[in-house]
Formats: C-alpha cells, sequence, structure tokens
C-alpha cells in the first residue's frame, strides 16, 4: 500500500470511529410495509415496554393506531402508541402536523381509559406545524370538487395543513407560544390567503384567535426543542423508538401517487421528522399484514372483490380506526413488499395477524407482475396507469385450517402455517423476527 493510500485508509477510519463513538445508543424504526393497518401500535406498545423514548416523526391525526393493553382498547391519533407505557417518554417531533383540539380531546379520552401523567411524559416539537380547522374544511371542499376520482383523504386536514407548510405561510407551534401579537397577524394573513381560494369558507378569525389563546396556554408546558433532546437522550445512551404513521405505499414519493398521504412515511421521514442523522438509525422493523389491505381509493392490484375479500374483511375486523370505513382486502403481494423493503430497507419483518388465515384451504400469494404483453416487470409501476394494467401472478400456498389464536411458540404452530411465514422470508430475504396471531401485546409470537 502507498504512503498516501495508507493516510486515507487511517483517515476514513478515524472519521468513521469519530461518528461511532457520537452516539452510545441507536434509533429503531417501525414502518407500515404496505398502505397502512398493518398493526404497527400493537408492535411498538410491545417494544416500548423496553425503550425510554417513543417517537412521531409525520403525519397528524390521519393515522389510527390500536393498542390493547390490560384488556383496554387504546385508539391513538397523535399520540404515540407507546404512551401507554409509564416509563416512557413520547415525542410528537417536527414533521408532524398538529390539531389542537384533536390532540387534547385525545388526551381526555384516554386519560378516562387509565393513561396517566401524560403531563410528565409528552413532548412536542416547537417546529411542528399546526392543522387549523380551516384546513380541514378546504380537505372536505377540495376531496368533494373531485366526485368520483377523489383520493379518499381522511378530510382531517392533513394535505392542506402540509400544503400551507410548504408555501411558506404555516404556522408553527412555536410561534403560537411567542408573541401573541406576530401569532395573530400570521393567522390572519394565512385566513386571508385561504379565503382568496376557498371563498365558501367561514372562518370566525376573533373567536379562532381566543381560542388559541387558551390553547397556548394548555399546551406550553409540553412544548421543547425536541432535536436537541433526542440527541442528548443518544449520546446519554437512552434508547429510542420511532413509530411511523400511515406506511409506504402512501408515502408522497413513493406510494401510489396521488392516491397518497402528504407526508413521507418512508424511513427518510424519520431523519426529517426528528432531526436525525442516518448513522442514528438501528433496526429498521417493516409491518406487514399477513394479507393486504387498503383504506380509500387508488389500485390495488391484488385486491380481492369476491367471497375472499369478504371473508378476509369480517374475519379481520377491517374497518379503519380514523375513518370508519371497510377496508379493501387482498391476498399477501410479495413485489410489492420488496418494493417497499428496497426503500426501508427492513432488517427485521413482524407479520401480523395470520389467525385471519387459520380457516382457509389454501392461500393465495402475489408473487410477480406481468405487462399485458406477458413480460414480467423487474420494477413495481410508477405509475398508476401502468399499475393498473399488469396482470398478477400467484403462488398457491396450503393453508392450515386450524386455531392459531392461542399458540405462543412458533414451533407449535401448524407446519403450513410455519411454511406460509418462511415463504415470505425467503421472497423478501428479510428475517421474520415476530408473528402475531391475536389482538392483545401477548399475541405476538418470537419467531427466534
Amino acid at each position: 500500500m502507498s504512503t498516501t493510500n495508507a493516510i486515507n485508509g487511517n483517515l476514513y477510519e478515524q472519521l468513521h470511529q469519530g461518528r461511532t463513538n457520537m452516539y452510545k445508543s441507536k434509533v429503531d424504526v417501525v414502518l407500515g410495509a404496505q398502505w397502512g393497518d398493518e398493526g404497527k401500535g400493537k408492535v411498538v406498545d410491545m417494544l416500548a415496554s423496553e425503550v425510554d423514548i417513543v417517537c412521531r416523526c409525520q403525519g397528524g391525526n390521519n393515522a389510527g393506531h390500536t393498542v390493547v393493553a390490560n384488556g383496554t382498547e387504546f385508539d391513538f391519533h397523535l399520540l404515540p402508541s407507546g404512551v401507554v407505557n409509564e416509563k416512557c417518554i413520547s415525542v410528537i417531533g417536527n414533521g408532524v402536523v398538529i390539531h389542537l383540539p384533536s390532540l387534547f380531546d385525545e388526551v381526555l379520552k384516554n386519560e378516562a381509559k387509565g393513561l396517566q401523567h401524560l403531563e410528565h411524559r409528552l413532548i412536542i416539537s416547537d417546529r411542528a406545524h399546526l392543522v387549523f380547522d380551516f384546513h380541514q374544511h378546504v380537505d372536505g371542499m377540495q376531496e368533494a370538487e373531485k366526485g368520483g376520482k377523489s383520493l379518499g383523504t381522511t378530510k382531517k386536514g392533513i394535505g392542506p395543513a402540509y400544503s400551507s407548510k410548504a408555501t411558506r405561510n404555516g404556522i408553527r407551534v412555536g410561534e403560537l407560544l411567542g408573541d401573541f401579537n406576530a401569532f395573530s397577524d400570521k393567522f390572519k394573513l394565512i385566513v386571508a390567503t385561504h379565503l382568496r381560494l376557498f371563498p365558501s369558507i367561514n372562518v370566525d378569525v376573533e373567536a379562532e384567535l381566543t381560542r388559541y389563546r387558551d390553547y397556548a396556554e394548555k399546551v406550553r408546558p409540553y412544548v421543547k426543542d425536541t432535536i436537541c433532546f433526542l440527541h442528548t437522550a443518544l449520546r446519554n445512551g437512552k434508547t429510542i423508538l420511532v413509530e411511523g404513521a400511515n406506511a409506504a405505499m402512501l408515502d408522497i414519493d413513493f406510494g401510489t401517487y396521488p392516491y397518497v398521504t402528504s407526508s413521507n412515511c418512508s424511513i427518510g421521514g424519520v431523519l426529517t421528522g426528528l432531526g436525525l442523522p442516518p448513522q442514528t438509525i438501528g433496526e429498521v422493523i417493516g409491518v406487514v399484514k399477513a394479507y393486504t389491505t387498503r383504506v380509500g381509493d387508488g389500485p390495488f392490484p391484488s385486491e380481492q372483490l369476491n367471497e375472499i375479500g369478504d371473508l378476509l374483511q369480517t374475519r379481520g375486523f377491517e374497518v379503519g380506526v380514523t375513518t370508519k370505513r371497510k377496508r379493501r382486502c387482498g391476498w399477501l403481494d410479495i413485489p410489492l413488499l420488496r418494493y417497499t423493503s428496497l426503500v426501508n430497507g427492513y432488517t427485521c419483518i413482524c407479520l401480523t395477524k395470520l389467525d385471519i388465515l387459520d380457516t382457509l384451504p389454501e392461500i393465495k400469494v402475489a408473487v410477480s407482475y406481468k405487462k399485458a404483453n406477458g413480460d414480467k416487470l423487474d420494477h413495481f409501476p410508477g405509475t398508476i396507469a401502468e399499475l393498473g394494467n399488469i396482470e398478477v401472478e400467484y403462488a398457491v400456498l396450503p393453508g392450515w385450517q386450524t386455531s392459531t389464536e392461542h399458540i405462543r411458540n412458533f414451533k407449535e404452530l401448524p407446519e403450513n402455517a410455519q411454511n406460509y411465514v418462511r415463504f415470505l422470508e425467503k421472497e423478501l430475504s428479510v428475517p421474520v423476527r415476530w408473528v402475531g396471531v391475536g389482538k392483545g401485546r401477548e399475541s405476538i409470537i418470537n419467531v427466534h
């Protein structure tokens, strides 16, 4: 080796070592691998019992995560699911958009179910943007204008709030807590902008300002610089878990655009939504439902508009937590999962709701896509027109027709159920670490 190469080698080694030593712990991430509703909340609840901090990094109260703990069912929309663990700090990061009335309503409802001391263990980023009621009205109007071509949004104002953020007239939580006269001026300006675009919306500006003066004092105790907080925690060896909202196929860049959400719900959104550098990321856990569902409109290659789809919907209680709409159901889709694995870099998989397949004599799995001319696709289609014209090839696997609901050891699962799990593992080249066979945290089987 030349002297120059030796020096360069030592330099790179020193740089790498310096970066490695900066943090004493890593950030593990839980991400939805399909179109959402995979059971991320339950996985976060399971893992949160062993971590110090759980974070939300993007989205708003368009998310809906259900957690069953000690027989009580909690529904979360803005609060991280880890808030069930009273030893854990919950963080709502800068990438989240927050409708304060909904947040405090959610806090009250969950306190009534037994959650305690949230004021001491919930932190909200001062850089997070606010969702106002007029954002929600605009969201509904925009959907109505599309008629039969609606996107199927939750009408929670998430898209319009992110639009305000992108056009740089949005308002952050920190601005609400600062000079209230400056906040009032900015609020009047953003309302005027929306009234020019949507003259039919009705905003009582003075009433809203009075309301938000109260919200400023209610939210003040929770607000911090979460970026500094998280980096300090990492340097001190605290364990951090990130709960992704929505899912990879709803990502605004990588999902089935335009039938997507308004944020990056893939791994990149974790970094920008919390102010974390890439080297802080540890495990990336992809949560995969044992079949596929989606809420709202948009292409769905493996959808089953037949008795199979009806059975999955009924047995799986597939109704949206946020929207209360029935979810569309279909077979597990391997090309879709390979694609989201490319984008997110899953280090392991949690396969949920395997028990919903218990009654089926045979189970299909989508294994490849073909063009109309019969050529196989080597990539996931980038447009809905292309995705709408593909043909799906299926593998047929034998079912097990035995209840798995009370099984807690992987080796005790029926052989065909184990084979189904191993088939997924082999096709994705990613280990399946957990398998879920029921609602509660106790129903997640550790495969290894």
